[in-house]
């Protein structure tokens, strides 16, 4: 199977143009993850009030703890510290957490979204063409073949009548004249390289054989 064709310009084409298509695939994954990482640092927003909450739990505590030991009133005062600490602390707390998993769910869908969407639009645009080009170059390396002279003249008759004048004169200057004398070479290489291929990569010794 060909990726590539085998004429130098465009097999460098091909090749430079499926670069271009991995390195914008890339360049759209490391937005992704920019746009993530930058809406992830807000999070810090939501780590910073659980450590505020965590503070005035902790200092409510220590403040019951403290009081624990006064005679008569200390356990009370112990578990009231205890519960407005958790009132005000705790509940800080949670609401910080709920935040931060807000926003890094949030983070990574916006980061998901800037990579996939031009990713998609992109391997739409792209592959069909690029999976039609291999399919061609495939099909005329199978239906090319320059193995006998009588087919060597069907081919140099279909380069002659099908291709632009302008891609002849770049092979020969008198594309009939071949064709009339029986000059065949320049009209095949034409027909070859328009389809990316080269005649010299195909036997030329003898026909190719029947199908059974």
């Amino acid at each position: 199977m060909r990726i590539y064709p085998e004429v130098p310009a465009r097999r460098t084409q091909a090749v430079i143009g499926d670069l271009c298509l991995l390195a914008l695939l890339v360049a759209f994954a490391w937005l992704g993850m920019k746009v993530n990482n930058t809406i992830d640092d807000v999070a810090s927003l939501g780590r910073g009030v659980q450590d505020a909450g965590n503070s005035v739990r902790d200092g409510f505590t220590q403040a019951g703890t403290a009081l624990g030991n006064v005679p008569l009133v200390g356990g009370d005062l112990s578990s009231a510290l205890a519960d407005a600490g958790q009132a005000t602390g705790g509940n800080a707390v949670a609401a910080g957490r709920q935040g931060e998993l807000a926003i890094e769910q949030l983070a990574q869908l916006l980061g998901w979204i800037t990579f996939l969407i031009p990713a998609l639009l992109l391997l739409v645009a792209a592959l069909p063409r690029r999976i039609k080009a291999v399919r061609k170059l495939n099909l005329a390396s199978q239906l090319l073949n320059a193995g006998s002279e009588e087919r060597r003249r069907l081919l140099a008759m279909r380069a002659a009548f099908s291709l632009p004048f302008g891609t002849l004169v770049e092979y020969t200057r008198d594309p009939f004249g071949d064709l009339e004398r029986g000059d065949y070479a320049h009209l095949v290489r034409a027909l070859f390289e328009e389809a990316g291929l080269r005649p010299d990569s195909f036997a030329t010794g003898s026909p190719p054989a029947a199908p059974r």
